[in-house]
């Protein structure tokens, strides 16, 4: 059966890490042939869930242990009854150590092996076999033709480990990529399996440990950490006599004139996520209209950075820059929280203001960048950033001193000390409007309910991508107030 995100690994990998990992397991006793063999039974058990009837098989294999692979699947296939063509790519003589011996029981089983042209006829199901996780620069002819003339196949596509082409530890493709409907990835998850352009690439994820003795594999290290409800933060329980000043108090700092809907969504989103008090400081033209639509948060006009203070003093934690503009009043305000000692979350403008040069956030907080909002606060092109969105990340958290969350596909968290999250769920029904305001306040209110910063930035991508795939169950045309109501019901599920 297909793996539910929760049911795979949390470790996530560098390609180097798994190699060192499978190192381990050889050292320990496990022959290389035997973890070839075990790898190519679980892709053929993979292969034959998702395409039963299938009946006929293409082998491209290049010159790597990804070829051995293949030319075991292909030995597999046959004594199954199924036809079977395998075309080489690269010359099959260049095959060493366990990848040869592959190649000698495929021959041996009765698998023909054909030099790939481009004038070969796939059939079936092509399994990918051509590049493993090792690959760094742009994909070489052959092979580049090879990909490009399998993804115009329209054939279906298991891809082994990875799909030729992606970058094992970034997720991006190196000029071209096999676009997989499944990837069985061996040993260890990749980190670049699950962020930028890679789901796109990868398909439906199955993971096959290889049977991996469970203490070696927990004593190499990982690159990063995958968020799954298994070890996602939790808010405390709340004692029956809490009160709302127990609670924290956010206050929310927006909505310059035609963009008072942001401020109003993460100051909703705030309330509805659980905060004792919140607090909207934006235009007085905007208040009628905050009143109206959620008269439970107090609603105050500033026009000034004066006007500000008081507000702030009371307020245990700020959420800075929904809606807030990139003139003379949001800068005000902006140089205002710059020098406020409570927790905050910036986001959108006041990313924006600050990497102009405006104004630095104080440390200890959280920043929220898309990748265009990342790339003008590192100094390079949004290219850049998604060419390595874990360097990003990491990037943007040392030099700001504040957790990042780079959104995105595969949403990565970072934290000044180096460590990585990532979050693989959300949903693209999630592309619209005002999804990041409603992210900035739910990190506020868990900041304000008590929760460590990398514990409620954490948390609240969790749950709002989660909540991002339950309504896209109902399809596209999500509107991003609908899931303030969803995270309640999540938070409420996570205290069950």
């Amino acid at each position: 059966m297909p793996q539910s995100p929760d049911n795979l690994p949390l470790a996530l990998y560098s390609a180097a890490q798994v190699r060192e990992l499978d190192a381990r397991l050889i050292a320990a006793g496990t022959p290389g042939f035997e973890l070839m063999s075990r790898a190519a039974h679980a892709i053929w058990r993979a292969l034959r869930r998702r395409w039963p009837d299938a009946g006929a098989l293409s082998v491209l294999a290049g010159c790597g242990n990804n070829a051995g692979d293949g030319y075991l699947v292909a030995a597999l296939a046959l004594r199954a009854g199924w036809r079977v063509q395998l075309l080489a790519v690269g010359d099959p003589a260049q095959l060493r150590g366990d990848a040869a011996l592959a190649r000698d029981e495929a021959q041996a089983a009765g698998v023909t092996i054909q030099p790939w042209s481009e004038c070969a006829a796939l059939s079936g199901v092509v399994l990918d076999a051509l590049l493993g996780t090792g690959l760094n620069g742009a994909v070489r002819e052959p092979y580049a033709r090879a990909i490009r003339l399998l993804n115009a196949s329209g054939l279906p596509v298991l891809a082994v480990d990875i799909p030729s082409g992606l970058c094992a530890d970034r997720g991006q493709v190196l000029g071209v990529a096999v676009r997989a409907q499944l990837t069985v990835t061996l040993i260890g998850l990749k980190l670049g399996l699950f962020t930028g352009v890679a789901p796109d690439w990868v398909g439906e994820l199955v993971f096959d440990d290889l049977q991996a003795d469970p203490a070696l594999v927990a004593r190499q290290a990982c690159v990063a950490q995958r968020l799954a409800g298994a070890n996602v933060p939790r808010l405390p329980a709340r004692p029956r006599g809490v009160h709302k000043g127990q609670l924290g108090h956010v206050l929310v700092v927006g909505g310059d004139r035609g963009l008072a809907g942001a401020a109003l969504l993460a100051a909703q989103s705030a309330l509805r996520s659980g905060a004792g008090m919140v607090s909207l400081a934006t235009r007085g033209e905007h208040l009628a209209a905050a009143q109206a639509r959620i008269p439970e948060v107090m609603g105050f006009a500033v026009a000034s950075a004066n006007q500000l203070r008081s507000l702030g003093a009371a307020a245990s934690v700020w959420v800075v820059g929904p809606g807030l503009g990139q003139g003379a009043w949001g800068r005000s305000l902006l140089s205002l929280a710059a020098i406020t000692d409570a927790p905050q979350v910036w986001d959108a403008d006041a990313l924006n203001l600050m990497a102009a040069g405006v104004v630095k956030m104080p440390g200890g907080g959280v920043i929220t960048p898309h990748p265009g909002e990342a790339a003008r606060l590192l100094g390079i092109s949004s290219a850049a950033v998604q060419a390595d969105r874990p360097a990003a990340a990491l990037a943007l958290a040392r030099r700001y001193q504040a957790v990042c969350v780079l959104k995105g596909a595969g949403t990565l968290l970072a934290d000044p000390a180096g460590q990585l999250l990532l979050c693989d769920r959300g949903h693209p029904a999630m592309a619209g409007a005002g999804l990041g305001d409603v992210l900035a306040g739910l990190i506020g209110a868990l900041l304000a309910q008590g929760l460590p910063v990398l514990a409620a930035a954490s948390l609240a991508v969790w749950l709002h991508a989660s909540a991002g795939e339950r309504l896209a169950e109902q399809g596209c045309g999500l509107a991003a107030s609908d899931l303030c109501a969803v995270i309640r019901q999540l938070l409420l599920e996570q205290s069950a």
